[in-house]
Formats: C-alpha cells, sequence, structure tokens
C-alpha cells in the first residue's frame, strides 16, 4: 500500500513539472509568435487583432506560471503574520 502512495506522489510531482515545462514551452512559442506579427501589427485590422490576442495569452500563461511556482504554506502564513502599517507622518520623521 506504501509503494502505490509513493508511486502517486511521484506521479503528481511528474505532472507539476510537466505542466511547468509546457507552460514555459508555450510562453516561448507565443513570444515567438508576437515577434512575427511585430512587423506587419500595423498593417491590417486582423493582424492587430490576432497580435493583441497573443499579448492577452501570453500575460495569462505568464500569470498560471506564477501560480505554480507560488508555495501555498507560505502565502497563508503571510496572510495571518500582521503587517505594521505605516503612516504617512513616518516618511517625515
Amino acid at each position: 500500500m506504501k509503494n502505490f502512495i509513493n508511486n502517486c506522489n511521484l506521479s503528481k510531482a511528474e505532472v507539476f513539472v510537466n505542466s511547468k515545462d509546457l507552460l514555459k514551452k508555450q510562453i516561448h512559442y507565443t513570444e515567438l509568435q508576437i515577434k512575427r506579427l511585430q512587423a506587419n501589427s500595423n498593417s491590417t485590422d486582423i493582424c492587430e487583432d490576432l497580435y493583441n490576442s497573443l499579448i492577452l495569452k501570453k500575460a495569462v500563461l505568464k500569470k498560471q506560471l506564477e501560480n505554480l511556482n507560488r508555495n501555498p504554506i507560505i502565502e497563508g502564513v503571510k496572510r495571518l503574520v500582521p503587517r505594521k502599517e505605516k503612516l504617512i507622518c513616518d516618511y517625515f520623521s
């Protein structure tokens, strides 16, 4: 039974790494498409719309990659720890 659980954990870790690699490849491919369209972005409305959609797609992919890199435990601790608020008068003292 322990072997089965360990194998499941490894497969989840592999999927996590594969999804990171896949996101990086998609970002790179999207950047290549953007570079190809940059020269033609002002020529037609279709090229301009496609260029804008690729920029949005790249931003979404980067955000997904950023979310994969976050550690949920650390994020939870950061929310629990109270922050010292700065007042505007603190900047002038």
